[in-house]
C-alpha cells in the first residue's frame, strides 16, 4: 500500500524593498543636506556683490563724519562697534545739524531696532550655538539678512550670512578710515558738496526696502512729519517724531484688513448655517 506523504506549506517570506529615495531641498532649520559646489559659488557670488557694493559706501560715512566734526577715533569706533550704516548716518546727520548727543543717539537707536526682528528670524535659520552667537549678532543688519533669507537650506543660509557679513565688515571699516583721513586732505567738505554724501548713501540703503505700498506709505509719512516739524522742533527731534509714521501707517492698513476678515468670517458662518 503506497504511503501517503503530506507536504507542509512553507510560509512565504514577505519581500522587503528599500523605501523610495526622496530628493529635494529641505527647508528645515536643521537641514544638513550637502550643497553642490555650483550652488556654493552662486551664494558666494551674490554675497560678495552685496558686501562690496555696500562696503564701499563706508567712504561716504567717513567723509561725512569728519565734516561733522567727529574725530578719527570716534568715527572708526562707530563703524567698528555700531556697524549699521543707516543708524550711523542718522547719528552723524543729527550731530551735524546741531542736535544733542542723546537726541542723536536715540534716533539712531530707534532706527536700528529693526535688526532685533531680523535676529529673531535668523536665529532659527542659522542654528548657531555657544560663543559664536554674540559675534554673529553683531553682523545682523539689512544686507546680511537679505542675503541669508534668500537662501534655501541651513548650509546656504550660513554661507550667505558669513560671506556677506565678513566682506561688509572689513570693507566698511576700511573705507570709513580712508574716508575720514581723506576728508582732512580735501579740506572743507561743503566746498566739494560732500555734505550730501550722508543723505545720498542713506537713501541708497533705504531704497531697496521700499518695495510694497505699505513701506512706501511709511516713508512718505515719515518725510512729511520730519520736514513739517523741522522748523518748530530742535535738531534731531524731527527724526524721532518721523518714527511715528510706522505705527500710524500700520493702524490705517490694519482697519481694512480687519473688516475684510470679518466679512469672510461672516460669509463662512452663513455658508455653514445653510448646510
Amino acid at each position: 500500500m503506497p504511503q501517503r506523504r503530506e507536504t507542509l506549506d512553507q510560509p512565504e517570506v514577505p519581500s522587503t524593498s528599500a523605501p523610495p529615495e526622496t530628493t529635494g531641498v529641505p527647508s528645515a532649520p536643521g537641514d544638513t543636506t550637502a550643497e553642490s559646489p555650483r550652488d556654493d559659488r552662486a551664494v558666494v557670488r551674490d554675497a560678495l556683490g552685496v558686501g562690496v557694493a555696500v562696503g564701499l559706501s563706508g567712504f561716504a560715512f567717513g567723509v561725512t563724519a569728519a565734516g561733522a566734526g567727529i574725530s578719527l577715533a570716534q568715527t572708526c569706533a562707530l563703524s567698528l562697534f555700531v556697524f549699521t550704516g543707516a543708524s550711523q548716518f542718522a547719528l552723524v546727520g543729527a550731530l551735524a545739524a546741531g542736535g544733542g548727543p542723546l537726541t542723536a543717539a536715540a534716533g539712531a537707536f530707534f532706527l536700528s531696532f529693526r535688526n532685533a526682528f531680523y535676529g529673531l528670524r535668523l536665529s532659527r535659520l542659522l542654528g548657531l550655538r555657544g560663543s559664536v552667537r554674540p559675534a554673529a549678532a553683531h553682523w545682523v543688519i539689512d544686507e546680511t539678512s537679505a542675503v541669508a533669507l534668500a537662501q534655501r537650506g541651513q548650509h546656504a543660509v550660513r554661507l550667505g550670512f558669513t560671506v556677506t557679513g565678513a566682506t561688509l565688515f572689513v570693507l566698511w571699516n576700511l573705507t570709513t578710515l580712508i574716508g575720514a583721513l581723506g576728508a582732512g586732505a580735501l579740506g572743507d567738505t561743503d566746498t566739494w558738496g560732500l555734505d550730501a554724501a550722508g543723505p545720498a548713501a542713506f537713501l541708497a540703503l533705504l531704497a531697496p526696502m521700499l518695495r510694497a505700498g505699505r513701506e512706501r506709505a511709511t516713508a512718505a509719512a515719515a518725510v512729511v512729519l520730519g520736514l513739517g516739524l523741522l522748523p518748530v522742533l530742535p535738531a534731531g527731534v524731527p527724526v524721532l517724531a518721523a518714527a511715528m509714521a510706522a505705527p500710524l501707517v500700520l493702524l490705517v492698513h490694519s482697519r481694512p484688513l480687519s473688516r475684510r476678515r470679518a466679512v469672510r468670517e461672516a460669509e463662512r458662518n452663513a455658508t455653514e448655517e445653510t448646510r
